[in-house]
């Protein structure tokens, strides 16, 4: 089997892993890198399946990754749209209090984006709710202006394209799965389906993979990756004019995810969703999907069971969210009262990928371990693709610092 010959190779081609390789070769002109992706195409799991949404930053604590990686990665992300076309809109959303119970959280969520520096948001009345998205009903909110949408998969083709047109020697090699890794001497060989790759350095961004991935190259590590399938219902033409652009709720701050909510899509469609609920495969889209290997290293994961615990309520009314429509829409209903059954019908699905401590804990920030010539991207939940440039740039600086790059 042939092997070809590398400085750096990184594993995973979803927005992160493509953006990763980017930066590095923008500082590293002379570096070959290769990104090795498993499927057909970059962008064809976590990257391509999420709402789409450029996030501003406003949900994170004030100080941590997330934070000050969604501003920054924000930011450049939306001028990098705008220098190489990428299909976006800076369309703003509202976040929505509904009730007096959620008014607390909601000035919370507030003062994080003001410490986090969040430019463009206000507190809103319930007029002001009414004047933006006029089937909305809420008792107060948050304008978030320089919240936006935008074409991720776009955006990561145009990072694959940028690579191998600006970097003589890089490459996207599709359809090739690192299966293997040996050491021989300073060199690490990756074994794949295809052929063998030789390299100096190793970042893995392998997303729903990530922990498998650490533990074939040899880094130990303290979590693992639990799926959770986020279904989407589609508005009907008739349903559709009842959004204009991007509709949340405030946040549960005792459930893990944002909730429901409604998301304008840069095709002129609007998605409704996601739900949140365990996945017996973790690249499973369909709700009947299943896999013997995926699903018995989650429930044999002690971490697993003491999430459960803690959040079996939550995870009882995703799971009736999952089957029932009717039971979907009310959800929706809190947001926009006046939808009907017949201006919903089913849309697809993404699975996010959960890293859980063996305490049962959601890893809240980005994590990312360093362990002798290998990097890997161990958690980058959302908003990882709002981020992925500024996540690209951090994992540069520590490959320029751990792999000594000259």
């Amino acid at each position: 089997m042939d092997t070809l010959s590398f400085d750096i190779v990184v594993i995973g081609g979803g927005c992160v892993g493509l953006a990763t390789a980017y930066k590095i070769n923008s500082r590293y002109p002379h570096l070959k890198i290769a990104v090795l992706e498993k499927e057909s195409r970059v962008s064809a799991h976590q990257t391509g399946r999420n709402s789409g949404v450029i996030h501003s930053g406003i949900y994170y604590k004030p100080g941590s990754y997330k934070a000050k990686n969604c501003v920054d990665g924000r930011r450049e992300l939306v001028a990098f749209a705008k220098a190489y076309g990428v299909q976006h809109d800076i369309c703003g959303k509202v976040i929505v209090a509904t009730q007096e119970n959620e008014l607390a959280h909601m000035n919370k969520v507030y003062r994080n984006g003001i410490a986090n520096g969040v430019e463009d948001i206000r507190l809103i009345t319930a007029q002001e709710i009414k004047d933006i998205e006029p089937y909305c009903e809420g008792i107060a909110g948050i304008w978030v202006g320089c919240t936006g949408i935008i074409d991720y998969a776009g955006f990561t083709e145009k990072l694959a394209e940028l690579l191998s047109q600006k970097f003589e020697g890089s490459k996207v090699f599709l359809n090739t799965e690192a299966k293997d890794f040996i050491r021989e001497g300073d060199k690490i060989i990756i074994k794949t389906n295809r052929q063998n790759f030789e390299a100096k350095y190793i970042v893995a961004c392998a997303g729903l993979q990530s922990d498998r991935i650490a533990q074939k190259e040899g880094t130990a590590t303290d979590t693992a990756i639990v799926g959770f399938r986020g279904d989407y219902y589609d508005l009907s033409e008739m349903g559709r004019s009842k959004v204009k652009n991007l509709i949340y709720p405030v946040p549960n701050p005792q459930f893990p995810f944002l909730g429901v909510h409604f998301t304008r899509m840069v095709n002129g469609s609007v998605e409704c969703g996601p739900n949140a609920v365990f996945v017996f495969k973790r690249e499973g889209y369909s709700k009947t999907a299943f896999s013997f290997t995926d699903t018995a290293a989650a429930l044999l994961y002690s971490g697993t069971w003491k999430f459960f615990a803690k959040h079996w309520r939550f995870g009882l009314d995703e799971y009736r969210g999952a089957f029932s429509k009717s039971y979907f829409l009310k959800r929706l209903q809190k947001l926009i009262p006046s939808l009907t059954s017949a201006d919903i019908i089913p849309g697809r699905a993404g699975v996010r990928a959960m890293a859980l401590s063996r305490e049962g804990n959601m890893i809240d920030d980005f994590k990312i371990e360093v362990s002798h010539n290998a990097i890997h991207v161990l958690n980058a939940p959302s908003p990882a693709a709002t981020a992925a440039l500024a996540i690209g740039n951090a994992v540069q600086e520590m490959a320029t610092t751990q792999f000594h790059l000259s």
